[in-house]
């Protein structure tokens, strides 16, 4: 593999642009009348391809504003790098060491919300490519940068993209981890809704894909509860008016190697309260991240096991609501998933209704994309690890002969959604040289 390596300035350059973006708080918000997804997105969308034409590519923003797209070179072929620049919420800002959208390094490591997912990534490679052009390469293959806005949530950003642009004929996602994601689970988010409960109120939980770190209750028998929590040995916190349960937040495509205070409430709920949400959670899923006594033992050689995320619960004297986030291998039958979860909520009173689904991701490890990044990866860094399937859903699937590579090397921990999202300049270093690489042996020879 040719070796640049990227300059300090070059370097430098690429750190000081992920603060720029970094530093605006690009969450989701619905209530704005002007803007699809809030102010805050479409400045982060609008800085985001200043940056691109001040390195010498052409630019588009869409005039809904859903999604912008920064492209250069020629060729009868287009080259995808789908990014997104939207995140989750900075829950809990008081817990982290450095506050989450203002930037700063530390230890060699740059801090903020966004740093790894996905805004550190997306100019990780925007900057591999401004060193191509410094170099003097030239692309025998258009290459666009494609910049979602609503990756986080509902993704109508790409299915906006999809009714205006035409699709690339290759492409990857700076979105997730190296070596390579070659297969990625279906991704199924629903609600179970029943009857409200005249004591029992309750709104708390997180993201549909996050894995709630703390659950609230603040309901009128706090002492029961209290004893249930203690009966049970669960962590918690009591305030004056409520008690907080405690939990471990991680994204909820690895349900399983968190801690839901959801559930852990719920569990501790159940021996003061009569509810059939309760029933559900407590007699049947019981705290199982695999939910494997609804849909059985349920898993395939390619993306490993179903996980289960109830990430929400809602109570009030009218109505009851529960925000699960399931994760399907990619060869599961949803259809028939769906009958199976619709016919249990029906047992025990409740009503089922999608709110998202995103079908699976899978190209082949034989595949000439996967060979030919695969091999990139190796040669720079010597690991011989094999491509690997995931949980997550990135705009990988949304395109054909598309996968997820990269940003964060192994030695990285996963902290997407997390409190105190870091990456190592040694991890911004490192991808630099591997992005420049693959943009060079995709579109340039």
């Amino acid at each position: 593999m040719n070796s640049y390596p990227l300059t300090k300035n070059q370097q430098e350059a690429c750190i000081e642009a992920i603060k720029q973006i970094v530093a605006i708080p690009s969450v989701l918000d619905e209530t704005s009348q002007s803007t699809p997804f809030g102010q805050d997105i479409q400045k982060c969308l609008e800085e985001t391809l200043s940056i691109c034409s001040s390195l010498g590519l052409e630019t588009y923003l869409d005039d809904e504003g859903y999604y912008g797209y920064a492209e250069i070179g020629e060729g009868k072929e287009t080259l995808a790098v789908l990014c997104h620049l939207d995140v989750v919420p900075a829950d809990n800002e008081a817990d982290w060491t450095h506050p989450p959208f203002e930037p700063v390094i530390d230890n060699g490591k740059l801090y903020g919300r966004g740093t790894q997912d996905d805004k550190g990534p997306s100019v990780i490679t925007l900057f591999a490519l401004k060193a191509l052009l410094d170099a003097g390469y030239t692309f025998n293959k258009k290459i666009r940068f494609i910049f979602g806005t609503d990756e986080e949530t509902l993704w109508r950003c790409m299915d906006k993209y999809n009714e205006k642009e035409e699709k690339a004929d290759l492409g990857f996602a700076p979105d997730s981890k190296f070596p390579l994601i070659y297969a990625e689970k279906g991704l199924w988010q629903l609600n179970l809704t029943g009857p409200g409960h005249d004591e029992l109120a309750l709104n708390t939980g997180a993201a549909f894909n996050v894995v709630p770190d703390k659950a609230i209750y603040t309901g009128n028998n706090k002492t029961e509860v209290k004893e249930a929590l203690d009966h049970l040995e669960f962590d918690y916190d009591d305030a004056d008016d409520s008690l907080i349960v405690k939990g471990k937040s991680i994204h909820s495509k690895d349900a399983p190697k968190g801690i839901n205070a959801v559930t852990r409430l719920a569990k501790a709920l159940g021996q003061v309260y009569e509810h059939p949400t309760l029933t559900l959670l407590n007699d049947i899923v019981n705290q199982d991240p695999h939910a494997t006594n609804i849909f059985g033992e349920l898993a395939d050689e390619a993306s490993g096991k179903l996980t289960f995320n109830v990430a929400k619960i809602e109570v009030t004297p009218t109505e009851s609501k529960l925000f699960i986030d399931v994760r399907l291998p990619v060869t599961a039958d949803k259809e028939e998933l769906e009958r199976t979860i619709a016919n249990i909520a029906q047992e025990n009173g409740l009503i089922y209704q999608e709110f998202d689904y995103l079908a699976s991701l899978y190209v082949p490890k034989d595949s000439e994309l996967v060979q030919t990044l695969l091999a990139i990866y190796r040669e720079r860094t010597g690991d011989q690890t094999e491509p690997i399937s995931s949980g997550g859903a990135t705009y990988a699937r949304m395109m054909d002969n598309c996968v997820c590579f990269g940003a964060r090397l192994p030695e990285t921990p996963d902290l997407a959604h997390q409190v105190d999202e870091y990456i190592p300049l040694e991890n911004i270093y490192e991808s630099l040289e591997i992005y420049a690489e693959t943009l060079k042996r995709l579109a340039c020879q």
